[in-house]
């Protein structure tokens, strides 16, 4: 089985840190930022399979099979969720969270492996 949506939250928050690091170099990112990121997906209100990345008070939506944004903006963080989705096992993970929610008629389950 695929991640779970918490999972790939985490995985984002690992990878922006990592990415704002490398871009940074030797000055240290402010990781506190990524403490509250979150990734929503609402089946129920979405007819196209799309997630919605909170940071802070900033949100954005993406369409998942693209990687586009669709609507909203998270500034200088927008170039690290296009990496992010390029990274192998994305898509197919995102989808998979899509698949199992639409499933369960967009319930969250306790367990979503």
């Amino acid at each position: 089985m695929g991640k779970s949506l918490h999972q790939l939250s985490e995985d984002l928050k690992e990878f922006m840190i990592a990415q704002s690091q490398i871009n940074l170099g030797h000055s240290a990112p402010k990781v506190e930022r990524y403490h509250n990121l979150t990734i929503i997906m609402d089946v129920v209100k979405d007819k196209i399979p799309c997630i919605v990345v909170r940071i802070g008070i900033s949100e954005a939506k993406y369409e998942i099979a693209s990687g586009e944004r669709m609507d909203g903006s998270l500034g200088v963080e927008e170039r690290y969720i296009q990496r992010w989705f390029m990274k192998n096992g994305i898509i197919d993970n995102l989808n998979e969270c899509w698949v199992r929610r639409i499933k369960n008629r967009g319930k969250i389950t306790d367990i979503e492996e």
